[in-house]
């Protein structure tokens, strides 16, 4: 495996004035001492040039050493393996490094995470889609390891967004996060897909380290992690969702497992809000403005329902719905720099009116927690159906 540059890849805080205005509304409510101490932007850059190693390690054994198989690794995977069975050294090192969770993990507050994220209903997949990832491709900073994988137009953006409803779905399940349950297997397999994308991309000669650093790194999986946690409560509420502190503090918590599971420093895992905040914004101020990747996969995502069979009346409708969501959550300067038309965002404001019949006042009233959590489970089915997404191979799209 080739080994990480010693310098800071240029991709790093290279356009400082557009980091600060897109930024800047993190910033602000992140509270007093949001920006980094020169320690915490030491730490960023030096981010670029670290990978998951428990993960690699297992990519160097399977793919160069030989000595574990795939079949061994899906078999521990999908089974698990028993104590005292005869396993290869790698494997068992990976397996033993997320055996044991960590003393901070409470599963009263996982249960309490994953309940409120089905609650959510249809409001948290149209946050996932256009808050959190088309958010996310606003900054090049992660999206070259994708665009090497061919993954951006055509039914390929539907293709991952059934990726990340499959695994969203799995890790947000009751007890999805127990060991050897389906959230917790595919936690894991991703972590593991990951390890062997770095591995190719290390021995790829095209791959540009001076500017990149670590294909996959810790900094851009401690980002991803903000997008689907920090990012995925702050545009909730902007389409009027009520989430109460009880239920935001079991958000983040849920997630900061997910992240450990997945090979996300503790260092960098949110826990709270407030700290969640604070380092997305961290990091998105030391992010590279938009590429043309990122405008590239920004327009695959509005037009991802285009080759589905819908009549052509509802295909604008998803098109049409996707801008205007995008236009309410990510504001004009966002949809300006991944080079979509701007709409009135009439989704944003009936979206804030229904969610203060259900969200506000259902939600409040005896036995409404669960009569939310029926009524939001059915419609966000509803909306997989639509979309076609249902039963994919599990992974998050980047």
């Amino acid at each position: 495996m080739t080994p990480a540059p010693a310098r800071t890849p240029t991709r790093f805080a290279p356009d400082r004035q557009w980091a600060e205005r897109a930024s800047a509304p993190l910033r602000l409510l992140s509270g007093p001492r949001a920006r980094p101490t020169p320690a915490e932007v030491a730490a960023l850059a030096a981010g670029l040039l670290r990978r998951d190693e428990p993960a690699a390690a297992l990519a160097r054994a399977v793919r160069e050493d030989r000595t574990v198989s795939m079949r061994q690794v899906h078999d521990a995977l999908a089974h698990g393996v028993p104590d005292g069975a005869d396993v290869p050294a790698p494997l068992r090192a990976f397996l033993d490094a997320v055996r044991v969770r960590p003393a901070w993990v409470d599963d009263a507050l996982l249960a309490r995470g994953a309940r409120a994220c089905r609650a959510f209903g249809a409001d948290a997949g149209v946050v996932l889609a256009y808050g959190s990832l088309l958010g996310g491709y606003r900054t090049a900073a992660a999206l070259e390891p994708l665009a090497r994988t061919g993954r951006l137009t055509g039914a390929e953006a539907l293709r991952r967004i059934a990726e990340t409803t499959t695994w969203w779905r799995a890790v947000t399940a009751p007890g999805g996060l127990a060991e050897g349950a389906e959230g917790h297997r595919l936690a894991l397999h991703v972590r593991v897909m990951h390890g062997f994308v770095n591995h190719q991309l290390e021995q790829d000669p095209t791959w540009d380290w001076a500017e990149r650093g670590v294909p996959i790194n810790q900094y851009d999986q401690a980002s991803t992690l903000g997008v689907f946690s920090t990012s995925f409560l702050l545009h909730l509420r902007l389409l009027g969702v009520r989430v109460s502190r009880a239920d935001a503090r079991a958000v983040m918590h849920l997630w900061s497992y997910v992240g450990w599971l997945m090979g996300v420093d503790e260092d960098w895992l949110p826990h709270t809000e407030r700290r969640g905040r604070r380092l997305l914004y961290h990091f998105l101020s030391h992010d590279p403005p938009p590429d043309q990747n990122s405008r590239t996969l920004a327009r695959a995502l509005v037009h991802m329902t285009d080759g589905i069979g819908l009549p052509a009346w509802r295909a604008r409708y998803e098109r049409e719905r996707a801008l205007s969501a995008g236009t309410w959550l990510l504001g004009p300067a966002a949809m300006r720099d991944l080079g979509l038309p701007l709409r009135v965002p009439w989704y944003g404001v009936a979206r804030v009116a229904s969610n203060l019949w259900w969200s506000h006042l259902v939600g409040r009233l005896p036995g409404g927690r669960e009569r939310l959590a029926a009524h939001g489970e059915r419609v966000f089915e509803r909306q997989v159906a639509r979309w076609g997404t249902d039963g994919a191979v599990p992974g998050p799209a980047a």
